[in-house]
């Protein structure tokens, strides 16, 4: 992630330590790992754009006009969060890190339309608030409302998810997602408070404050179904994890490198999960809970 248009253009100017490449890939959201960004535009050109849906290229545009807008998926992780989800057959899903939505987005295109029962005055609350909108073709009296809500999103920033919230509803899944506005561990605490929520997540995806993974690591660990898979995301971060520690590096990513290493180091000793980390984006570690 970056957190300003400064540091977003300083990314893309990057020069390795051998001099081997002058530029990066100028797509949004690109944080590919791959040394040749001829063949990173080989593998969107021919993969992924011809076959993304139109809905989440249009977020894909809105969000590279943001000035943050390195934060994003990329829209290869995108297509690749889709296909996993389809996999398993993921019904109930969250995602602590929302940004502008073209993860949620692809989360909310996979999964299908038998949603998750909600308590009645949730649903009171939020359509009050307007936090989420229907879908031409649904009714919108409270059978549908709890019938619907099938993704439990936290960003601390509303108006980054709301950039991305026409997308969404033209795409006609906004009435599956649950948006809440602030930090994600206080929403995590109150969930275990019920034992009804305790095993009934099927899928998680986490790209947040990278000094709270491992808080998150131990919430989830309870909240996810048993098979159940979590994925977290920057867990390469920037290729950071493999440089000295003095070396050269931009401010955020010597500040949250130590985190991301920690996690990793955790997420291989815990007996509790299978993992497989992959070089999609800037690294997403896949957990799937055993135990």
């Amino acid at each position: 992630m970056a957190s300003t248009a400064a540091e977003a253009t300083a990314e893309q100017q990057q020069v390795n330590g051998n001099g081997d490449q002058k530029t990066r890939h100028s797509e949004v959201g690109h944080k590919s790992l791959l040394k040749s960004d001829d063949l990173y535009q080989y593998i969107l050109e021919t993969s992924v754009y011809p076959r993304e849906p139109e809905s989440m290229k249009e977020l894909r545009e809105v969000t590279a006009k943001h000035p943050w807008n390195l934060m994003t998926t990329s829209a290869d992780e995108g297509q690749f969060l889709n296909m996993l989800l389809k996999l398993i057959g993921a019904k109930k899903t969250m995602e602590i890190g929302v940004y502008t939505g073209y993860s949620l987005l692809a989360t909310a295109l996979a999964i299908p339309e038998d949603g998750t029962v909600r308590d009645p005055a949730s649903c009171s609350s939020y359509a009050t608030n307007r936090r989420f909108s229907f879908s031409p073709d649904l009714g919108t009296d409270e059978e549908t409302l709890l019938l619907f809500w099938q993704i439990l999103a936290m960003d601390i920033n509303r108006d980054n998810y709301e950039l991305g919230l026409p997308c969404i509803e033209k795409a006609g899944v906004a009435h599956k997602i649950d948006f809440r506005e602030g930090p994600a561990l206080p929403v995590l605490d109150q969930l275990l408070q019920d034992e009804a929520n305790h095993g009934s997540f099927d899928f998680v995806f986490v790209d947040a404050d990278k000094d709270n993974y491992l808080n998150y690591h131990e919430r989830l660990m309870k909240l996810v179904k048993m098979g159940g898979l979590i994925g977290y995301d920057n867990t390469l971060w920037n290729g950071s994890v493999v440089l000295p520690a003095d070396a050269p590096m931009r401010k955020y990513i010597r500040y949250y490198r130590d985190f991301v290493l920690e996690l990793n180091k955790a997420l291989a000793a815990d007996d509790r999960v299978e993992i497989c980390q992959l070089p999609v984006g800037d690294g997403v570690t896949l957990c799937r809970r055993v135990k």
